[in-house]
């Protein structure tokens, strides 16, 4: 196995990586690292691999994005060389199943319906597949299906999603906004009782309807949220290079001298954006 011919062949595309894939896996000539994994062993790579590809694509590094593709298309690659050796199913009917349900799915564009519609009926349409879909596979309850592994704040607004579609929502943010000053309010009040669990309920409870604001306003909380941790990133590494100009570390300096360094930060930023839009 190690000797095929298409491991050598660069032009071989995916049958080469699905022979690599199976060389590694092989129980005699293979990587030891690799035969020993399971599904959840590989598991925490491929969530690791998408958030990198979702980096690239926040950072515009497109120099990075090719290799972080093809890291996430090896973990398709090593769950379904997984599943092949355990008799379940292989490459070829992971291609086949989301490929048909493609089809399935586009029936403006594979079928007989009208390309006609605006992207909100479409979205629309897209939903009513996807519930009967669901049906068929005998989901009765509106929240089956979400995935639990899914990141907390993106399993939050997907469950407020399909909530929605059965009518349990707000009319408008205008209402998110009162409750989530309800919410910070029972959180203020939970931290004056002392109790730990009840304040990790409260919190939990004002994220979550944190999350519902972003779908009011037409958000992807998690896409705002890593936003924000970019821009606490690149600031607070401005603090730290306007300190290292006066010799010292952030370990060495005070909050009252990083604020003001923040502030200047900030400032800095915003002089930038200006002169760039000509303002």
């Amino acid at each position: 196995m190690p000797d095929d011919p298409l491991i050598h062949d660069p032009e071989a595309g995916i049958d080469r990586l699905l022979a690599i894939m199976r060389a590694l896996r092989d129980p005699v000539h293979g990587c030891p690292w690799d035969v020993e994994q399971d599904f959840a062993s590989i598991a925490p790579y491929t969530i690791e691999e998408a958030y990198e590809v979702a980096d690239a694509i926040e950072r515009r590094a497109w120099d990075e994005l090719e290799g972080e593709l093809g890291d996430l298309l090896l973990q398709s690659v090593y769950h379904a060389q997984m599943a092949d050796e355990a008799g379940m199913f292989d490459f070829a009917a992971v291609v086949r199943g989301i490929s048909d349900k493609m089809v399935a799915r586009h029936p403006h564009v594979f079928g007989e319906e009208s390309r006609d519609k605006s992207a909100e009926q479409q979205t629309r349409d897209w939903e009513a597949i996807k519930a009967a879909e669901r049906a068929r596979e005998a989901q009765k309850g509106a929240l089956d299906g979400v995935a639990i592994g899914l990141p907390a704040l993106l399993r939050a607004a997907k469950l407020q999603k399909r909530a929605a579609r059965v009518g349990f929502d707000w009319p408008d943010a205008s209402h998110v906004l009162d409750k989530i000053t309800e919410e910070a309010g029972e959180l203020a009040q939970a931290q004056l009782d002392g109790d730990k669990d009840h304040i990790e309920e409260e919190y939990g409870d004002l994220l979550f309807v944190m999350a519902n604001l972003g779908r009011h306003l037409g958000l992807d909380p998690e896409a705002a949220l890593r936003r924000a941790n970019a821009k606490f990133t690149r600031r607070f590494q401005g603090v730290e290079a306007r300190l290292a100009e006066r010799g010292k570390t952030a370990d060495q300096s005070d909050l009252a001298e990083m604020d003001a360094l923040w502030d200047a930060v900030k400032a800095a930023e915003k002089a930038r954006r200006e002169s760039a839009s000509g303002h």
